[in-house]
């Protein structure tokens, strides 16, 4: 029966792809619907879950917590480096604080503290991490996609082409490259918090000019004086010569951050930083599993619309599908009536008819399944 079946569906090959196409087509949405969803619900709760808590401004708490885990994203109201002063004081545990503001072509800049590398324990398979002001160490995906390895330079992103006030872009010297570990911090470019500052143009340094430096850089020089030009610029690479000339510009206490990550030795630290903060005007303290728990289920609702939406699309693939089986029956009249006379009985052409649709939706089904796979292969 199941040889005979096949050799039909090999002799109508045209018919028999179409309808695997058709089927295929109609269950890949549900299908690679549920599979995203189950791979990005699974990756958002497990960082979630790694991340105990996070210090923001006031404002909305999913922006809050996509860029202080993801790196995507809205970025909230900045903090001020006293925020991340006055948590560390409480001694609840450790605070590491993030800035992450700005990006270098087009990946996220990460710009932290050492604390940082050990919470998510990252190593480097290359290089070192980030050392000096002016370094970075690139994580996994962006290494193999820019094609660069320590003793490369990769400059910042201007923030804004049209203002001629901002600040230069940074060349940062690439130091290392981490260990892959399929978290988003394969995806970014990490790098102290002074270096955050340099590239938003809260610090810099300045040429020295002495007695060979460029006329066009001088407006006067004097026995006991020089007097610099406009053409004397911020320096927009960091290097052993001129490191020690650069310096932040007001109190350090009041230097942005974006957010500050909290880890509390235990449940009673935790519950008081959140008592602390639950009354705070400024600041306001998240557990991620609850705001990632929160922001799925908002999630899940709107799949449960799409999820009814293609049980409708199934519906109508099915009556077509026996729109098609009736008229296929139709024609295949006179078949049935030869394979009758040949000693097959009505049950078993039924059966092999029936073969016929189980084959088909087989493979329709394993092809939908091939594509949603590769989608989540691919998957960012």
């Amino acid at each position: 029966m199941l040889s005979l079946t096949w050799q039909y569906l090999r002799y109508h090959r045209a018919k028999s792809v179409l309808l695997v196409l058709a089927l295929a087509l109609t269950f890949f949405l549900p299908i690679a619907a549920t599979l995203l969803v189950r791979y990005y619900e699974r990756d958002l709760t497990q960082r979630a879950d790694r991340t105990p808590l996070v210090l923001g401004s006031r404002g909305d708490r999913f922006d809050l917590v996509l860029k202080a885990l993801y790196f995507t994203g809205e970025s909230p109201r900045p903090l001020r480096y006293a925020d991340y002063q006055a948590l560390a004081a409480e001694e609840r545990g450790a605070a590491i604080p993030l800035y992450l503001e700005y990006t270098a072509r087009g990946w996220p800049l990460v710009a932290t503290i050492p604390e940082y590398y050990a919470f998510r324990s990252l190593r480097p398979t290359a290089g070192t991490l980030p050392l000096q002001v002016g370094d970075c160490t690139l994580g996994a995906e962006v290494a193999a996609e820019l094609g660069l390895a320590p003793g490369d330079v990769l400059p910042s992103d201007q923030a804004n082409l049209y203002d001629l006030a901002a600040a230069y872009p940074l060349r940062m010297s690439v130091v290392g490259v981490l260990a892959p570990t399929g978290s988003p911090d394969d995806r970014a470019v990490f790098a102290s918090l002074e270096t955050g500052w340099v590239v938003a143009g809260h610090g810099h340094g300045h040429e020295l000019l002495d007695g060979d430096a460029a006329p066009d850089k001088l407006l006067s020089r004097t026995e006991g004086a020089v007097t610099a030009s406009a053409a004397v610029t911020p320096y927009i690479e960091i290097t052993p010569e001129n490191i020690a000339g650069f310096h932040f510009h007001g109190d350090r206490a009041e230097l942005p951050l974006t957010a500050v990550l909290a880890v509390p030795r235990g449940e009673k630290e935790a519950t008081l930083l959140k008592g602390k903060y639950s009354v705070s005007e400024t600041g306001q303290i998240l557990a991620p599993p609850e705001v990632v728990a929160d922001l799925l289920g908002i999630v899940f609702k709107v799949k449960r619309f799409f999820d009814a939406s293609f049980a409708l699309v199934l519906g109508a693939a099915g009556l077509f599908l026996a729109i098609v089986v009736l008229l296929s029956l139709r024609l295949r009249r006179r078949e049935r009536e030869t394979l009758f006379r040949m000693g097959c009985s009505r049950g078993t052409i039924a059966a092999m008819q029936g073969l016929e649709l189980a084959i088909v939706a087989t493979l329709a089904f394993a092809l939908a399944a091939l594509a949603a796979a590769a989608l989540l292969a691919v998957a960012p």
